[in-house]
């Protein structure tokens, strides 16, 4: 019940992704690549657009690294993660695993 209640939010148009537009939204960009992070309850759903579908690489607990910046009173979350050098490593894991099957 609970994917189905996480799911059930996550609604992603254009309109949503504009920055200001829905603020449970944001995005991370490094080396040109940009992705995107939609935050709910206790989650975060980090997500790219590709070909108008969406690919989401992680569903994390906010009791992770952004639980600790935010608890470590950062202001800007999305450019704290983007300089962290454990998400991108998250996000190239399930890059390869997802080339792997």
């Amino acid at each position: 019940m609970e994917q189905l209640e996480l799911l059930s939010e996550f609604n992603v148009t254009d309109e949503s992704l504009k920055e200001g537009a829905d603020l449970r939204y944001g995005s991370i960009e490094r080396d040109g690549k940009k992705i995107h992070r939609f935050r709910t309850a206790d989650y975060r759903i980090y997500f790219q657009i590709e070909d108008n579908k969406v690919l989401v690489h992680r569903v994390l607990h906010k009791n992770s690294l952004s639980d600790f910046l935010y608890r470590v009173n950062l202001s800007n979350e999305d450019q704290e993660l983007g300089r962290s050098r454990h998400f991108w490593e998250l996000i190239e894991e399930g890059e390869h695993a997802r080339r792997q099957s």
